[in-house]
């Protein structure tokens, strides 16, 4: 049953991006309710099939395949949301290619880390803090890509007709920013939960996860204060989205990569 679901995720998934990509590479109008049909109804499968992959009758499988397909799903869900209010049709052909992978990874290569949520509630509110700050920040971190590949093209005159489905690059850049602030304040309670919450947290095998995580919030600091105070942009924003994102995937996902994958 997971395989088939997973199949059919992968392929609603792909008939949206199949909506999408000819409007971006072509200048065609996109038709906004049939992808928005197709976006719709994948991920109403990849909620189910996370529901049968994660919520387990004795506890929740947290393994690292099934935590990135359901970062991947909060993500799709977020873009998806905002189809009708922005012009993301950029970002979906990665985002929703994402979904696929990791939602395919999930149900044809099954791990197994059970948790019991239920019997600690504070540490499932530091849990689920910690994948949204994460899903939001890897959104800024695709809205600073779009922004420096559209600043680009601008500059080298690549496109002498703008394309109708990208929005202008000075909302892409406030918007940016708006996601950058929040997903910054989502990670400072993040921290402050972790270390109300979760106990040693500074132990061997756990210190790496807030090392990494307190490195990622000075980098997300530093380049909101250069934004505001030093007007920094375009480079600048997108190198140091990509250097938080990194440390951010390596506090969550490094030490269980190794163990769940490597070595298993």
């Amino acid at each position: 049953m997971e395989i088939l679901l997973s199949t059919v995720t992968a392929l609603f998934y792909g008939a949206a991006i199949a909506l999408v990509i000819p409007g971006l590479a072509h200048q065609h109008p996109i038709r906004r309710h049939p992808v928005l049909f197709a976006a719709g109804a994948a991920l109403l499968c990849h909620g189910w099939l996370l529901h049968d992959l994660i919520l387990t009758g004795g506890g929740q499988n947290l393994s690292i395949l099934n935590v990135a397909s359901l970062i991947s799903f909060l993500i799709a869900l977020a873009t998806t949301i905002a189809i009708p209010r922005t012009r993301v049709w950029f970002l979906l052909p990665v985002v929703y290619s994402a979904a696929i992978l990791n939602e395919l990874g999930a149900a044809f290569i099954p791990g197994n880390y059970l948790t019991h949520l239920q019997a600690n509630p504070s540490l499932l509110i530091h849990i689920s803090l910690a994948l949204f700050t994460y899903a939001t920040l890897m959104i800024a971190t695709l809205y600073a890509i779009q922004l420096v590949w559209l600043d680009y093209r601008l500059k080298n005159k690549k496109d002498l007709v703008p394309n109708p489905n990208l929005p202008p690059l000075m909302r892409i850049e406030r918007q940016l920013f708006r996601l950058l602030l929040i997903g910054q304040a989502m990670l400072t309670i993040t921290l402050v939960t972790g270390l109300l919450f979760v106990q040693d947290i500074f132990a061997q095998g756990k210190a790496h996860k807030a090392i990494l995580s307190m490195l990622a919030w000075c980098v997300y600091s530093l380049l909101i204060w250069g934004h505001y105070q030093r007007n920094w942009r375009g480079r600048h924003a997108v190198w140091y989205s990509l250097i938080g994102a990194f440390l951010l995937t390596l506090a969550y996902f490094g030490s269980r990569f190794v163990k769940e994958v490597i070595l298993s």
